[in-house]
């Protein structure tokens, strides 16, 4: 199926049944989200994106259900990223106004007697595309600035996308962790405020309301599941770049749910596969990726893991997967192309990776490798579409052409 399969490795976390600290999971309690998402439905635009299950393909792949929720759907930016930045911001807005969040509504931050209280603030971030315009996005719909740096190799269209979004917006001649630190030494020389979805010492706060930010999908989902009288899922799999999206959502189904009844399986490309190295080759201490990270899925090209997220992905998740880019373009191909009348998905790089993986597994993996996560006839799969066509002339290079089928 993929000439380069053999570049797909898994490392089974050999720390899971280490002591667990649940305090992390109480950042995502179901309380804590339900405020979070009751603040971002306070925009204007707000709409719940839809969950898709794609039936004929769980029936092709012999299991149970599969399940997507497609951010492609949110706000009209293509990605799940704004759900971060949109609460952030808003957060930081409020306690400065000395307000609780839980009691604002975002047409109030909007106000012109907030502004003249508040004075310009100007919002700085590092971003590969999604992340920055979602930060630009909610900056300028705050009446806020924005200054947006990228990491070399980035995608003109994603940069041009978040310059229409109101933002001063660059790309660097440097990897994506370089451009953070470019970005948070301008936000200490010129006092910006940093909103990153990656967390480091003494920088913790505001990845964390990002991260709480994204958990409002999970949140949905539940929802959802609940209204359909469906049974929750038995395996998530999520996308690992820095680690803050795949822990956050991975956070709120486990405490939700319980820890022990789901399986987090966490994906990364070969290029940028920190999370797999840390737990295969450094006894789980952090081992970060350096130099250029030039895989297509460049909304993971992270080297460095979000130490936040790292703490708990390593204690909950059941495996890591180091994929190369053919993986992700299979899952492009084959959710752009469903098994009628399954609905068709607009899947980016980095939104498809695991069905990729999924679909691989399923068709041409390892017996003992699918064995040992559980997949079989019962399971029921969930998987988040993070992205739709972002780089619109590469989706259709690899989607109709052909791009990295082997």
């Amino acid at each position: 199926m993929l000439k380069d399969a053999d570049k797909i490795r898994r490392v089974k976390n050999k720390f899971l049944l280490s002591q667990r600290h649940h305090e992390e999971l109480e950042h995502f309690s179901t309380d804590k989200i339900a405020n979070v998402l009751k603040f971002q439905k306070t925009h204007k635009q707000y709409a719940e994106t839809p969950l898709v299950s794609l039936n004929h393909l769980s029936k092709h792949l012999n299991l149970a259900s599969i399940q997507v929720k497609d951010e492609s759907k949110r706000f009209g930016l293509n990605a799940f990223k704004v759900m971060g930045g949109i609460y952030a911001i808003g957060k930081y807005i409020a306690d400065k106004l000395g307000r609780n969040i839980e009691t604002i509504s975002f047409e109030e931050l909007q106000s012109e007697e907030v502004k003249e209280q508040i004075g310009n603030i100007t919002f700085i971030s590092a971003t590969d595309g999604n992340h920055g315009r979602g930060v630009a996005w909610a900056a300028r719909e705050l009446g806020q600035k924005s200054i947006i740096y990228m990491p070399k190799g980035s995608s003109e269209s994603r940069l041009e996308a978040i310059r229409n979004e109101g933002a001063e917006a660059k790309i660097t001649n440097v990897n994506y962790d370089e451009t953070i630190r470019i970005c948070a030494s301008l936000a200490d020389e010129n006092g910006y405020v940093m909103v990153q979805d990656t967390a480091w010492e003494g920088y913790e706060e505001i990845p964390l309301w990002i991260m709480q930010g994204y958990a409002s999908i999970a949140m949905e989902i539940t929802e959802e599941l609940e209204k359909l009288q469906e049974k929750p899922p038995t395996h998530i799999f999520l996308q690992a770049g820095v680690g803050s999206f795949a822990a956050s959502i991975a956070a709120y189904f486990l405490q939700y749910y319980g820890v022990q009844n789901i399986k987090i399986i966490i994906i990364e490309p070969d290029l940028a596969d920190c999370y797999y190295r840390s737990c295969a080759n450094n006894g789980g201490n952090i081992e970060a990726v350096t130099g250029d990270m030039n895989s297509i899925m460049a909304g993971l090209c992270c080297g460095e893991p979000n130490i936040r997220s790292f703490k708990m992905l390593k204690q909950y998740a059941h495996s890591f997967y180091s994929c190369p880019d053919s993986v992700a373009a299979l899952g492009m191909r084959v959710l752009g192309n469903p098994i009628s009348p399954d609905e068709k998905i607009i899947s980016g790089e980095s939104g498809a990776i695991p069905l990729g993986l999924l679909y691989y597994l399923r068709k041409a993996g390892e017996s003992e490798d699918v064995d040992e996560i559980g997949l079989n006839e019962n399971s029921r799969v969930l998987f988040i579409n993070t992205e739709g066509n972002t780089d619109p002339q590469n989706y259709l290079d690899i989607v109709w052409k052909g791009r990295y089928s082997n």
